[in-house]
């Protein structure tokens, strides 16, 4: 039925940041001009893995994937002239969650701003970092005790701040199910919830309002009518785990409280345009249903599978936000799907298999047990599986890749331009701005505020003021991480390709016959290394990648994520490899395949072949084979099996060479 007043609209936010914290100012500020009612900031994986750019990890990915932010005056000019009092900011950052939040509240009292006013999210979320996006730093307990910091801090300071967005969206990204998408984030608020109940850094009597300020982040692909289901198990659970676990009476502090990014996955290098529907019917699924509405929602553009959106292509997103809230007569209604059997239905089945599946979690120890046994990201790995070999069987159609392959040339992927790209020189250019800021701080005050820092995390004390100290301090973003490293070490989670998945994607007899021959021919087993340089954490593609030549009949080696050149290099040394394959993408492809190729010609490897995976416009995958390397696969490479084929071939005919 109509309400009598409509509701307002969902915060609007596009994800954006990336080359200079300048230059993503500028953006910002663009946007909000154009209507975006709060901000998203996306940070480089340098700062989001707490490095800073003069590091060896950091080559070839400062500015790449989001913002380098290395200290006060990076978080100063990010916002320079946007009060941040009045604005709601998404910080998409982990590990370094609460260095960063520090460096924004030292920026935001430089402003003059009133903590307690201050709105917005750090996402503060780890354990879906060990299993889909690979920005961890530290071990589970410790990152699970800067989490808790986090929430015992905002909780008296910034009591507005959602301390923490637990991230279902990576989960379905990494390939999860709508199942396991809600069991594995609500094993994680659960886990989450219960440390901070355990460490008493929150007054029991005041437990249900901090409860009210965690949220989360998810995602919505293309069931839509699935999606929309999920939505409405996740408020339903959500409510009856929070009343019957924590006793929370208040219904406010029990709401299941999201934004949402939708499905980046599914987006097509193939007839890119196509996506445009995409992500609106991804929309419609996380804001038609008014009792499981979205709070804020944040588009990808249409051509994020090809490279950078530009301005425009945000702006288009942004657009889509702005018709479907203001031109549509959506905020008037109640929910239009309350009293309907189907949905109900789906929505039963959800909540009754995601509480079979949180009860495995639970039987376990919970959600870090189920990181530290390899339980759930082995469950991710294998459903990631299923959904690759339905696509490559064509059992699951995604048109445009392997339906309706043909298509007109598209105007909107040609000329100069079409996609934005980050100059080479944005890296050195944050090294010597780097430099300055090290050379014109107090050298004293930082070493102070460091030992304070240390002394927090190596007692137990919260690590928020002392952090936010160093922040005034001049404390770089590498020099908090290397000290927090120094306490806690660090930590390699489980890569999930132990066990061989099902080899239905494809015929793989043809591909493990070539494989006992050319293993013959080579007088041992073909030996392929999967590799990941630089600090990229999604290993879904690498993952699969493993497994599949793994079911070829190849002897495979995979390390897992964020290795130097160097690293990979003297593995393929010491393993013998035949081939090495690296995943990259963040973008910085051209740098580290570039240093991988010629270590590994000067380590008298230059026979081995080097393939390449990734998001790679056609020109720089011309620039990696004039580098050297044998093959260069982009998504619209789908049928892995095929590359299977290939890396085979490529071998063979390099040895009879």
């Amino acid at each position: 039925m109509p309400l009598s007043t409509p509701d307002k609209p969902w915060l609007f936010r596009t994800y954006a940041g990336h080359s200079t914290a300048a230059a993503s100012n500028r953006l910002y500020r663009t946007n909000l001009a154009k209507g975006q009612t709060g901000l998203s900031v996306a940070f480089d994986l340098p700062t989001q893995t707490g490095y800073d750019p003069d590091h060896a990890l950091s080559r070839g990915e400062v500015g790449k994937v989001g913002v380098p932010v290395s200290h006060l005056g990076d978080m100063r000019a990010l916002f320079d002239g946007i009060p941040l009092e009045k604005m709601n900011t998404s910080m998409t950052i982990n590990a370094t969650a609460p260095w960063l939040l520090s460096l924004y509240v030292a920026a935001a009292d430089e402003q003059g701003a009133n903590r307690k006013l201050l709105q917005g999210t750090t996402q503060n979320d780890l354990i879906k970092e060990y299993l889909s996006r690979g920005t961890y730093v530290f071990a589970p307990t410790p990152s699970m005790r800067l989490t808790t910091d986090v929430i015992a801090w905002t909780y008296t300071e910034m009591p507005k701040w959602n301390p923490m967005n637990v991230c279902s969206y990576h989960l379905q990204e990494a390939g999860a199910t709508p199942v396991q998408e809600l069991a594995f984030a609500l094993a994680t608020a659960v886990a989450v919830l219960d440390n901070v109940k355990k460490t008493g850094v929150v007054p029991q009597a005041e437990f249900g309002d901090a409860v009210g300020r965690i949220s989360f982040f998810v995602n919505a692909g293309m069931r839509f009518v699935t999606e929309i289901c999920k939505m409405r198990a996740f408020g339903r659970l959500w409510d009856e785990i929070t009343r019957d676990r924590y006793g929370v009476t208040e219904e406010k502090n029990r709401r299941f409280r999201y934004g949402v990014q939708v499905n980046s996955l599914g987006l097509t290098e193939q007839q890119p345009e196509n996506n445009v529907y995409r992500i609106l019917l991804e929309a419609l699924a996380v804001t038609l249903s008014r009792d499981a509405r979205a709070r804020a929602v944040q588009l990808p553009a249409w051509n994020e599978a090809l490279g950078l959106p530009r301005p425009w292509d945000q702006q288009w997103s942004l657009r889509m936000q702005q018709i479907l809230a203001y031109e549509t007569d959506l905020l008037e209604f109640a929910d239009i799907f309350d009293g309907s059997a189907e949905i109900e239905a789906k929505v039963s089945e959800l909540v009754a298999q995601a509480k079979e599946e949180l009860a495995a979690i639970e039987a376990m120890g919970g959600a870090v047990a189920a990181v530290e046994s390899s339980y759930m990201k082995q469950k991710l790995v294998e459903s990631n599986t299923r959904r690759l070999e339905a696509i490559e069987a064509g059992k699951q159609t995604v048109v445009g890749v392997n339906r309706f392959q043909e298509t007109e040339p598209s105007p909107l992927t040609t000329g100069e331009g079409s996609i934005l790209t980050v100059p080479p020189e944005v890296e050195e250019e944050a090294i010597e701005r780097l430099k300055a800021w090290r050379a014109a701080r107090d050298a004293k005050a930082v070493d102070k505020a460091l030992a304070d820092l240390r002394s927090a995390a190596a007692e137990g004390r919260n690590v928020m003021e002392p952090s936010i100290a160093a922040a005034r301090a001049g404390v770089t973003t590498g020099e908090w991480g290397a000290t927090l490293r120094d306490v806690f070490g660090e930590y390699r989670a489980p890569t999930g390709v132990g066990r061989a998945a099902r080899d239905t994607g494809g015929d793989l007899a043809a591909v493990r016959t070539s494989v006992d021959e050319v293993s013959k021919a080579l007088g041992r087993r073909l030996k392929f290394l999967v590799g990941k340089p630089g600090l990229d954490g999604h290993s879904n593609g690498a993952e699969q990648i493993a497994v599949r030549a793994r079911d070829c009949g190849m002897e495979v080696v995979y390390e897992g994520i964020r290795l130097t050149p160097a690293q990979i290099v003297n593995a393929a040394l010491e393993e013998g490899v035949h081939a090495v394959g690296l995943s990259i993408l963040s973008g910085s492809h051209l740098a580290l395949v570039g240093d991988v190729v010629a270590r590994m010609k000067a380590s008298g490897l230059g026979e081995v072949p080097v393939v390449v995976g990734g998001i790679i416009p056609p020109e720089d995958a011309e620039a990696l084979r004039e580098m050297g390397v044998a093959a260069v696969y982009t998504p619209k490479d789908f049928q892995i099996t095929d590359i299977m084929a290939d890396v085979v071939r490529i071998v063979a005919d390099r040895a009879a060479a």
